[in-house]
C-alpha cells in the first residue's frame, strides 16, 4: 500500500482505467479502496482499525486548542459541538480560522482526531470518528489582540467548562519553563479527570528539546517517528517529558476550505494519540485520566531504536491503540507522568514548617537567678584596685628602695675617693 497521499491518487487513477473494460470481459473485483484511506497507514499500522471493533469513541468530547477548525469541510459535519475564540480576533464560535501563515492548523490538527470522513470508507477519517470536537481558537504574535499566556490559561478553563474530556494542544513555546498563571488552569483540567495531550515540538522548527506546555507534569506528551516508526528528524523533538511517540510524517489533513494535504510534525502526532485517548475513555468510561495516560502508555509497542524505557526520543514506545482499548493493566493512584500539584509545592510555594499549636495547660516555669551587681564599665587605661595593689605599689616599694640603696652607694664612692686624695703627711 502505498503511504503518500499523492502516490495513492494516482495509483487509484490508473486501477480505474484499467478496470474500465465492459463487464462481461473481466471477472468481478472488489470495491477499491479509498485513495485517502489507503494513505492513513496509520490507522491498520497503529492498531486504529482494530480499536473501532470496540469502540469508535462516541460520548467523548476532544477540545482542540489551535487556530480553529474550519466549518466549511464535510469530515467535519456533526463533529464540532461548540467552541470559542480566545485570541480576540476570530468569531465567538472559534470556528473562524486565526492567523495569516497558521490558519489551516487547527483543521489539519482536528481532521486527525475525530474528522467523519466523506463517506463510508470514504475521505479523511480520525482516530475516534465518533468523538465530538471543541474548537478553541488561538493566535500566535500579531495574529492576537491578547498574550499567548493569557489565551492558553483561558482555553484550557473554557474547554473543561465546557465538557472537555481530552484536551489536544499541537503547540509549543520552544523553552522548558512556563508562566505562573499556567499552574492553576492546568491544575483545573487535571482536577477536573480531563486527559491533556501535548506535541513535543519539531527540530525542523527549531525545538531541539521538548519546551512548555510539554514540559508540564501531568500532561501526556508526543515525540514522532517516521512510517517506519523510527524517531523523526525533523518532525520531532526529544526530551525525558516524552510519554509515547505516533506518526508524524506524510499525515494526511483537512484543511479548513476541504481541501487535503500532506504535512509533517508532532502537531499531528499529537491528536492521534488523543483520538487514542477518546478511544479508551469510550470503552472505559469510570477509567479516570490518570489511568486512561497509564493505560495508553503501559500498552505501547516497543521502538526499535529505544535504548531504554522510557526513551528521550520515544517515551514508552509506540501508540497501539488496539492493545489501549483491550489489554489487562492495572490500575493505578496517580498519574504517570507527574504530579503538577508535587512540582507546583516544591517549586512555587516553599514549603514551610507546621507551626506549633499552644499548650493547653500553662507552664510553670522556675524563677530565675537574681540578676548579679553591674559592673560599672571603665576605661582600660586608667588604673583599677587590683593593678594598683599588685602592680604599682609593689613596684613602687621596690623603686625606692632601688633608688635609696643606689644614692648610699653612690655617696659612699665619692667618700672613698676623697680620702684616697687627701695629701701626705
Amino acid at each position: 500500500m502505498t503511504r503518500g497521499l499523492l502516490a495513492a491518487i494516482a495509483a487509484a487513477a490508473v486501477l480505474t482505467l484499467v478496470g474500465a473494460a465492459p463487464a462481461a470481459a473481466v471477472a468481478p473485483e472488489a470495491p477499491e479502496e479509498d485513495p485517502v484511506r489507503a494513505a492513513e497507514y496509520w490507522l491498520t499500522e497503529y492498531g486504529i482499525e482494530k480499536a473501532w471493533e470496540t469502540t469508535r469513541g462516541a460520548g467523548v468530547t476532544i477540545a482542540v486548542i489551535d487556530t480553529g477548525i474550519g466549518k466549511g469541510p464535510v469530515e467535519f459535519e456533526g463533529a464540532v459541538v461548540g467552541g470559542t475564540d480566545v485570541s480576540g480576533a476570530g468569531t465567538p464560535d472559534g470556528r473562524t480560522p486565526v492567523g495569516a501563515v497558521d490558519a489551516n492548523h487547527g483543521s489539519w490538527v482536528a481532521s486527525l482526531a475525530a474528522g467523519r470522513g466523506t463517506g463510508p470508507g470514504a475521505g479523511m477519517i480520525g482516530v475516534a470518528p465518533a468523538a465530538e470536537l471543541l474548537s478553541v481558537s488561538v493566535g500566535f504574535g500579531s495574529a492576537a489582540s491578547a498574550s499567548f499566556t493569557e489565551q492558553i490559561a483561558e482555553a484550557i478553563r473554557w474547554s473543561v467548562d465546557h465538557g472537555a474530556d481530552v484536551i489536544n494542544m499541537s503547540l509549543t513555546t520552544n523553552v522548558p519553563d512556563w508562566d505562573e498563571s499556567w499552574d492553576d488552569a492546568f491544575l483545573y483540567a487535571f482536577e477536573n479527570d480531563v486527559v491533556v495531550v501535548v506535541a513535543a515540538g519539531n527540530r525542523g522548527s527549531g525545538t531541539t528539546r521538548v519546551g512548555a506546555p510539554a514540559t508540564i507534569p501531568g500532561v501526556l506528551t508526543v515525540g514522532g517517528v517516521d512510517p517506519d516508526g523510527k524517531a523523526s528528524v525533523e518532525a520531532s523533538t526529544q526530551g525525558i517529558t516524552i510519554g509515547v511517540t505516533a506518526p508524524s510524517e506524510d499525515l494526511v489533513g483537512v484543511s479548513a476550505d476541504g481541501r487535503l494535504v500532506l504535512w509533517n510534525g508532532t502537531s499531528g502526532a499529537a491528536p492521534i494519540v488523543a483520538g487514542v485517548a477518546a478511544l479508551v475513555r469510550a470503552a472505559y468510561p469510570d477509567l479516570d485520566a490518570d489511568n486512561v495516560i497509564n493505560r495508553i502508555i503501559r500498552t505501547t509497542r516497543p521502538a526499535a531504536g529505544a535504548k531504554s524505557v522510557p526513551d528521550p526520543l520515544y517515551g514508552h514506545g509506540l501508540v497501539d491503540a488496539a492493545a489501549a482499548v483491550s489489554a489487562t493493566v492495572p490500575a493505578v493512584a496517580e498519574n504517570p507522568m507527574g504530579s503538577l500539584t508535587e512540582w507546583v509545592r516544591l517549586n512555587r510555594r516553599a514549603q514551610s514548617d507546621p507551626v506549633p499549636s499552644r499548650p493547653a495547660e500553662p507552664v510553670q516555669v522556675a524563677p530565675l537567678p537574681p540578676a548579679e551587681s553591674a559592673v560599672r564599665p571603665t576605661s582600660p587605661l586608667l588604673p583599677s584596685r587590683d593593678t594598683l595593689l599588685y602592680g604599682t605599689l609593689p613596684l613602687s616599694v621596690v623603686s625606692a628602695t632601688a633608688i635609696l640603696v643606689a644614692l648610699g652607694v653612690t655617696a659612699a664612692v665619692r667618700r672613698i675617693r676623697l680620702a684616697s686624695r687627701a695629701p701626705s703627711r
